[in-house]
């Protein structure tokens, strides 16, 4: 008989887990896409090239890995039933998204880059691509009626 209670609960875990796995892959796949996109108009509009600076691996690389670890934020609070963090966790991706844009506000550019006062306005608004996507998507990966057990 406990067999059978450790064996739900384990499939429990892993349906979880795999949710919350899917839910981080996929909001990192759009928010690379979105990302990438973005770059590409930026670029064209303005008539930049900073691919030797930013190139499109980096942008896609650093988008699924955000959204991965703030997938297994998520899947550690319900594993630990501390759901009711969530806001907190939100509260500290949203932070973390603030306090990135220093590092390209403060980094230099190498001096064969045309026009690097336009780098900000590249790299800003992708730093919050992955949060922004991620929380919309939530919605889709997390039922509100399964969180009020």
């Amino acid at each position: 008989m406990k067999s059978k209670s450790k064996s739900a609960y384990l499939l429990a875990i892993h349906k979880t887990m795999n949710r919350h796995i899917f839910h981080g892959l996929i909001a990192g796949l759009v928010s690379a896409l979105t990302g990438v996109g973005y770059s590409v108009m930026y670029q064209g509009v303005m008539f930049l090239d900073f691919n030797q600076v930013l190139g499109y691996p980096s942008i896609i690389g650093t988008s699924i890995l955000s959204c991965g670890i703030m997938s297994i934020a998520y899947w550690s609070l319900e594993k630990l039933n501390k759901v009711k963090l969530k806001g907190i966790v939100n509260v500290v991706i949203v932070l973390f998204s603030f306090f990135s844009i220093l590092i390209p506000i403060s980094i230099s550019l190498p001096l064969d880059v045309d026009f690097p006062e336009l780098f900000p306005g590249l790299v800003i608004p992708m730093h919050f691509f992955p949060a922004l996507i991620f929380f919309g998507l939530n919605p889709f990966f997390h039922n509100s009626s399964s969180h009020e057990q």
